[in-house]
């Protein structure tokens, strides 16, 4: 270092090899050398986490200069005003700021990934797209024969383009299942569903004016007809970014304001979980391993949409993907390409429907079939007519719990006799979103008296924590998720409640005296591990009522009350 107080390029290196030697992450890295700095120049130091920004003070600057050189001005005192920089040396937007507002500019360091972070949140995804689409104008250009050359609509459409790219990279990037782009009468509102959750998405405050070519750009990529606006319409487009191959399913339907637009992201290239990896109990784990090994029957597995079904069923067939067994699936889409596994794409437009895929690969001398849903009585048959021929047949099904399935085939027309000759297990789930390992903090609250009281005693020892919310987990407290199970087996008992037409009250019932676990009382062991919340269970079991009344049984284990649970 010289005295004059000046930085040389090898005493920052230094500094760079010497943080980075320790082994932490780069963001982490970065936040250390910048305070290493700050400390060396008398500059302050932000992390920007608990630091809030007067909106009148931002929109006082030119939003074009703040995310070009990616400063962030923070409050300001009489004629000086704290600016967030991550570069103290480079001092061209300092000076620029100096120059258009005529105030002092006194820097303060911080994260690049905070300022870029917080100017997204404040100022919206895409800001600097719009904002010089609003800047511009242009001079059409008419010849002899009319024809003309629009230069503001060829730039136009070129910034609309990186916009809705913006939109893709930004939505995958935080792990987004589904892009939501709702029109309103003054707002177009895009929300992103992370984790299950719908989260708001901060926008450009002109967003609404570009409502319709961004649509269309949507209904480009996806093939879509751009003239039509008053029907429905389905899409698909695939794209590849951040070294992954992403299959994007669009639906767009017109509303009261205009077309709104869900796009659901189906990562090709996401790591396949194995069976061991998705966190199923013990008990549950080694009865499903068992169940993966009968020659023939139905194995279903219940929940919701979003619930993981299919990420479960493609760990269960990796299980028994060997050289002596055929596997071929038929699937609505094809979420992945498993090696070694015979897969169908379902397409209502060509007349391929599951009920005829299902049909045409009996003919293919299959060991095991995989139905992605089973939607009608017809598929629920034909599904029920395989097993019976020695396939072992896996499919969804949407009830709420495993009991309810039961009920469900049956209404659907299949007769009880052949539910209890086909049907081996069933397997419901839901996904619960897990603790933010930055974040979460131990709760000191009685968490135990809230719990069921069937299940207090057993987590009297359980550390409980909480949700708290930062920067890494888009301040919402949680990152990632993880599978909760009920596995319902179909034991001769319960095959006895089924032939008599019972409840599926009585068979909860029934279940509950064999061992069988509901779906809350596996949340909860993921609270007593410390990785979820109470509330996250409640939320996702609400629909379960694990904590109702249940019939009480006969001396022959068959319900004596009709009563729904």
């Amino acid at each position: 270092m010289v005295s004059d107080g000046r930085l040389l390029a090898a005493d920052l290196d230094r500094a760079s090899a010497s943080v980075l030697s320790d082994g932490v992450s780069d963001e982490a890295a970065e936040s250390a050398l910048l305070r290493w700095v700050a400390s060396e120049y008398d500059v302050s130091f932000t992390d920007l986490a608990e630091l809030s920004v007067d909106p009148r003070l931002l929109a006082s600057f030119p939003a074009d200069l703040l995310l070009q050189k990616s400063i962030l001005p923070l409050r300001r005192r009489q004629d000086t005003v704290e600016v967030a920089t991550s570069c103290l040396f480079d001092t061209r937007g300092l000076d620029a700021l100096r120059l258009v507002s005529g105030l002092e500019i006194e820097p303060v360091l911080a994260p690049s990934e905070a300022i870029a972070q917080r100017i997204k949140a404040l100022l919206g995804v895409g800001a600097d797209t719009l904002h010089s689409l609003d800047q511009t104008s242009f001079l059409q250009v008419v010849d002899a024969e009319e024809t003309s050359l629009d230069l503001e609509e060829t730039a136009r459409d070129a910034s609309i383009i990186r916009f809705v790219n913006q939109i893709f990279l930004d939505g995958i990037k935080q792990r987004a299942t589904d892009i939501h782009l709702e029109p309103f009468e003054d707002e177009f509102r895009i929300r992103y569903r992370i984790d299950g959750v719908l989260q708001d998405v901060p926008v450009p405050t002109q967003l609404k004016r570009y409502q319709p070519a961004i649509v269309s750009r949507v209904k480009i990529l996806s093939e879509l007809d751009i003239a039509e606006k008053r029907l429905p319409q389905d899409g698909r487009v695939k794209l590849r970014t951040y070294g992954m191959e992403v299959d994007v399913r669009v639906s767009v339907i017109p509303m009261v304001h205009g077309e709104a637009v869900v796009l659901r992201l189906l990562r090709q290239d996401s790591a396949l979980l194995r069976l061991e990896n998705l966190g199923m109990a013990s008990r549950e784990s080694r009865i499903f391993r068992n169940l993966l090994q009968n020659p023939h029957g139905i194995i279903l597995v219940t929940g919701p949409t979003g619930s993981g079904k299919t990420t479960t069923l493609y760990a269960a067939l990796q299980e028994i993907n060997d050289s002596e067994r055929k596997i071929i699936t038929v699937e609505d889409p094809v979420e992945y390409q498993l090696k070694g596994i015979n897969q169908i794409q379902v397409s209502a437009k060509k007349g391929l429907t599951f009920s005829l895929g299902l049909r045409s690969i009996l003919r293919h001398d299959p060991d095991v079939i995989l139905v992605g849903e089973i939607r009608d009585s017809e598929t629920a048959r034909i599904a029920v007519q395989a097993s019976l021929t020695g396939h072992l047949v896996f499919s969804t099904l949407h009830t709420n719990d495993s009991p309810g399935a039961i009920t469900r085939l049956v209404d659907m027309g299949v007769e009880p006799y052949l539910v209890t000759s086909s049907l081996e297990a069933i397997l419901a789930q839901r996904l619960v979103r897990l603790l933010c390992s930055h974040c979460k903090c131990l709760l000191e609250d009685d968490v135990v008296s809230h719990l069921p009281a069937a299940l207090r005693e057993s987590f009297q020892e359980g550390a409980f924590y909480g949700a708290t919310g930062c920067p890494h987990c888009r301040h919402t407290g949680y990152h990632g998720r993880r599978a909760i199970f009920e596995l319902l087996v179909i034991t001769e008992d319960i095959r006895e409640l089924i032939l008599a037409k019972r409840s599926s009250g009585e068979i909860r019932a029934l279940a509950l005296t064999q061992g069988w676990r509901p779906l809350s009382e596996d949340g909860w062991r993921l609270v007593a591990e410390g990785l979820t919340t109470a509330e996250e269970v409640l939320r996702v079991t609400r629909d379960v009522s694990p904590d109702a009344e249940v019939p009480e049984l006969d001396s022959s284990g068959i319900g004596t009350t009709e009563a729904e649970v």
